[in-house]
C-alpha cells in the first residue's frame, strides 16, 4: 500500500482518504455501472471465490462491459476508467482537486471495482454463517473447491459418515440473469451431492435488515436440523456396524 491517499485496509479493500468525492465521480458518471466495469455483482456470485486471487483471475477472465457490443474488461481498461475520473473531476470539481493526483483516481477504481466486491461478498458470507452455525449448534466446514463446480456446495455438515450441503447467496441471486440455467445446473449438481454423500444439499439466502445482513429464508435452518436429524439415526446403524468390525478384527489379530 503506502500511498499518501490511502488511511487504511480492511482485507484487500483500501480506505482512501477522499473516498466522498471520488465516489462521488463514480456515480455521477456512471463509472461504476456495470456497462462501465462490468456486473460484479453477478460475476462473484458466479465465481463464488474461496481466495482473493480466485476472485481476481476470473473477474479479468469473464468480466465484459454490460452493453451492446461492450469490450471485456482489462487492467489497462481499469486504468483508463481510473483517468477519466481523473479528468472529470479536474474538469468539473476544480477547486476541490488540489489533493488528488491521477494515480489516486487509477487506484481508487481498481479497488472499488475488485477488491471492495471480494470483501463485501466475504463480510456477507462470514456473517450468515456465523448465524447458522449459531442456529444449528454444529460446525460447518468449507467445501473443497472442486466442490463448487461438481456439486454447486460451497460449505457442509458432517453428521456421521454422511454430509449434508450448503450454498450460501445473497437473495438478489433468485431474480438474477439467467437464474433459471443456474439453479437447474444446481439440481443436477446436487442430486450427485445427495447420491455420494447421503445428505440434501440447502440454500441459505442473505438479505439486509436495519443494515445488517440475515438469513432471509429462516425456514430453511428446522429442514437442516430435521435432515441432520435424520442422518444421525442413518449413520447409527453404521457406525455399531464399524465398531462391531473392527472389535472383530482386533480379536483376530491378538489370536494372530
Amino acid at each position: 500500500m503506502g500511498n499518501d491517499w490511502n488511511s487504511g485496509i480492511d482485507g484487500h479493500n483500501e480506505k482512501f482518504k477522499r473516498e466522498t468525492l471520488l465516489n462521488y465521480g463514480m456515480n455521477r458518471w456512471g463509472l461504476n455501472k456495470a456497462s462501465s466495469g462490468g456486473a460484479t455483482s453477478e460475476l462473484i456470485r458466479e465465481c463464488s471465490p474461496a481466495t482473493y486471487e480466485e476472485w481476481v483471475d476470473f473477474y479479468f477472465s469473464q468480466a465484459a462491459q454490460k452493453k451492446k457490443g461492450g469490450i471485456q474488461i482489462t487492467r489497462e481498461y481499469l486504468r483508463t476508467l481510473g483517468e477519466e475520473l481523473y479528468l472529470r473531476l479536474s474538469e468539473n470539481v476544480s477547486n476541490e482537486l488540489s489533493c488528488i493526483s491521477e494515480e489516486e483516481c487509477i487506484d481508487y477504481v481498481y479497488n472499488l471495482v475488485v477488491n471492495r466486491t471480494y470483501e463485501g461478498y466475504r463480510t456477507e458470507i462470514e456473517t450468515i454463517y456465523g448465524q447458522l452455525e449459531n442456529s444449528i449448534g454444529r460446525h460447518i466446514e468449507a467445501a473443497p473447491d472442486k466442490w463448487d463446480r461438481q456439486y454447486s456446495v460451497d460449505f457442509y455438515i458432517q453428521v456421521g459418515s454422511l454430509r449434508i450441503g450448503l450454498q450460501i447467496k445473497p437473495v438478489s441471486t433468485i431474480t438474477a440473469i439467467n437464474q433459471h440455467l443456474w439453479m437447474e445446473q444446481d439440481k443436477s449438481n446436487n442430486a450427485k451431492f445427495t447420491q455420494k454423500y447421503g445428505g440434501k444439499v440447502f440454500f441459505v439466502f442473505s438479505t439486509k435488515v436495519n443494515g445488517a445482513k440475515r438469513i432471509a429464508n429462516p425456514e430453511v435452518v428446522e429442514e437442516i436440523k430435521e435432515e441432520i436429524d435424520r442422518l444421525t439415526s442413518a449413520s447409527e446403524p453404521e457406525a455399531r456396524q464399524k465398531a462391531t468390525e473392527s472389535l472383530a478384527q482386533r480379536a483376530i489379530d491378538r489370536e494372530q
